[in-house]
């Protein structure tokens, strides 16, 4: 049980992070699986209880993508802000 309240807490923070930085602009890098890895970057629209959405910059097909907390906490997407990549902290504290 520890550890699924770890694995909250944790996902708690990645949402935390990614509220305080809606309205900036990140990069993206999404593993889509069959090594097919997507990297954009947007500016993050919002965020919601379970996922975030990032409005993507004009060179894109697809205008928005979002994702939830649990996809930055697993590693499938990587967000960076700046030099800071959100949920590096978390995971080094587990």
């Amino acid at each position: 049980m520890t550890e699924v309240a770890g694995e909250v807490n944790s996902i708690q923070r990645i949402r935390l992070d990614l509220e305080s930085c809606v309205g900036k602009r990140v990069k993206l890098r999404a593993n889509r699986g069959r090594k097919k890895i997507v990297e954009a970057e947007g500016i993050i629209e919002n965020t919601y209880p379970k996922l975030f959405v990032v409005k993507l910059d004009d060179s894109h097909s697809l205008d928005r993508l979002s994702y939830t907390y649990a996809d930055v906490l697993t590693k499938t997407v990587e967000v960076t802000v700046g030099d800071c990549v959100i949920g590096q902290n978390s995971a080094a504290n587990e």
